[in-house]
């Protein structure tokens, strides 16, 4: 026998000092590096940290209980961990229950029990007393075991407090060593408690960084979301002539400067904002921010080549075959424009005779950024034919005072036989929701839809393949899967994976049309 990974030796309840092991002969001592508590049931579990010496064969979830006081404490409570927006388990989280349930204690205080999740996300806290708890998870990157949010740690946990209900029985499977290659074994155990892992946004406010991108454009970020901003000017500069643009989770600012003038090598920012105080207090503080052109200090600064894109009004016009009857022409440009003439574009249907049809069109400006647009047809998109968008040229005018260069862009809806269509015919939906199909490996969000009522939305145009359906409950409507608090005791928004014949993916087949019905409150449990 030998020791494989000495840190997964675990005791709980865990100690300060890290435990020491060796070998000693046949035999491994483990020796503690500072005292036990008085009347305590400790449990020394070995999770997958010994191996035999010849085949390399680990030894998982041997366990050894044992109790400074006069009887072993007999209550147990299980669960899984996993990560809130994949749902995938996750192993070798540091999961914790705590008699003081007060909101500070796991970021001050060392667990009075814990436990390791092994290869399922699966933890069995055992031995332990009949009493009231906290019960939490974290990604323990320090081994401190407590939670450290400064470190941004990832953490979960269970809203109410909870009392075991189980008690040890050694014919349990929840206290069996399973090898966790035994599929059947190791969901046979029983879960009482999911916990959705997630990293916390910052909640301290302030000002964290600073980017003069060009003369007329920078950008500063902040540490925590929902940035609130009561007023902000720029010396030299009318507050008529600022543009600003907030990213979706508000820690982001985009800034131009739409004036003709030529622009200092420093601009002076200032930003009235709620700032964190000493107090941890979100109070109101005005902050001067300097924004810098790079080199400058340098009294022959070097000027940069001109080009020509330097000197145009700088925009990207695309279209995606699998997309554009959902997102559109997709036209965003570098700079926010001031005169626009969105009338003068083209738009050309051609049939497969090629013959040529100018078709009317509409004009949506993204909501989240006001240098995005998407143009549609007004009708309907068919197969076969060529849809071509033409920019005329000076269609367009930046804040640089340069017009844009005119161009065009042609997509043909995909027309292969062998592509497939899946149809989710939604049910029950109550709230608001986030609909996404993924890659077969859920990394990959490929289209998505947000949804508000009962109706079928269709995701054509699929490849044979494997994909998967998530959806997520958009509880404050901002089109993001939100992660949770801790300290607002707020949960992730939660997600599910769509079950196809109980798999979490769809193996799609070529040339098939599939409708999927949906009871979308019944797969959320009524939230």
């Amino acid at each position: 026998m030998v020791v494989k990974i000495a840190s997964n030796i675990f005791l709980s309840p865990p100690q300060q000092k890290m435990l020491k092991t060796r070998m000693k002969g046949k035999s491994l001592e483990v020796r503690f590096e500072e005292d036990l508590q008085p009347d305590m049931t400790y449990t020394l579990s070995f999770t997958d940290a010994i191996k035999d010496n010849n085949e390399g064969n680990v030894f998982p979830g041997f366990t050894y209980v044992f109790s400074t006081g006069d009887s072993i404490d007999s209550m147990l409570v299980t669960g899984t961990v996993r990560d809130s927006k994949t749902l995938k388990p996750m192993k070798g989280m540091t999961v914790m229950l705590y008699k003081d349930c007060s909101d500070s204690a796991v970021l001050v205080k060392r667990p009075f029990a814990a436990a390791l999740t092994d290869d399922w996300g699966y933890f069995c806290i055992r031995n332990i007393k009949d009493t009231s708890y906290r019960l939490y998870a974290v990604k323990d990157d320090n081994s401190n075991k407590m939670y450290d949010a400064a470190e941004n740690e990832l953490i979960a946990f269970v809203d109410s407090i909870i009392r075991p209900t189980m008690r040890v029985v050694d014919s349990l499977p929840e206290v069996k060593a399973f090898d966790m290659k035994d599929t059947i074994g190791c969901q046979s155990r029983t879960s009482q408690y999911e916990l959705a892992l997630f990293r916390a946004r910052p909640t301290r406010q302030m000002i964290v960084n600073k980017v003069r991108v060009s003369d007329r454009s920078s950008y500063i970020t902040f540490m925590a979301p929902d940035t609130h901003i009561d007023s902000m000017w720029m010396s030299g500069v009318k507050p008529d002539r600022l543009i600003t643009q907030f990213n979706t989770e508000r820690d982001s600012l985009e800034i131009w400067v739409n004036d003709k003038q030529r622009m200092p090598d420093t601009l002076n920012l200032f930003v009235n904002y709620r700032k964190t105080d000493s107090l941890g207090r979100l109070s109101p503080e005005t902050e001067k921010v300097r924004l810098y052109v790079e080199g400058v200090g340098c009294k022959n600064r070097r000027r940069k080549q001109v080009e020509h894109q330097d000197t145009i009004c700088v925009l990207d016009l695309k279209a995606v075959a699998e997309n554009v009857e959902q997102d559109g022409f997709q036209l965003e440009f570098t700079y926010p424009i001031i005169n626009e003439c969105f009338d003068s574009l083209e738009m050309i249907s051609i049939n497969p005779k090629q013959i040529e049809s100018r078709i009317k069109y509409r004009v949506v400006q993204d909501s989240t950024n006001i240098r995005r647009y998407s143009i549609f047809p007004e009708e309907k998109m068919l197969v076969g034919y060529d849809y071509k968008l033409k920019l005329p040229h000076r269609g367009f005018r930046d804040i640089n005072g340069y017009y844009s260069d005119s161009t065009e862009v042609t997509v043909k809806l995909p027309s292969s036989d062998k592509l497939s269509t899946l149809n989710l015919v939604l049910a029950n939906v109550e709230n608001r929701y986030i609909v996404e199909l993924l890659n077969e490996k859920q990394t990959t969000v490929l289209r998505s839809y947000v949804v508000t009522s009962n109706g079928t939305i269709s995701f054509p145009y699929l490849k044979k393949g494997k994909y998967s359906i998530r959806i997520a409950n958009d509880v404050n409507g901002n089109g993001l899967i939100d992660t949770g608090s801790l300290m607002a005791h707020r949960q992730p928004e939660k997600v599910i994976f769509l079950k196809f014949n109980k798999k979490e993916f769809i193996d799609m087949p070529e040339s098939v049309d599939i409708d999927q019905e949906v009871n979308v409150a019944e797969l959320f449990g009524n939230q």
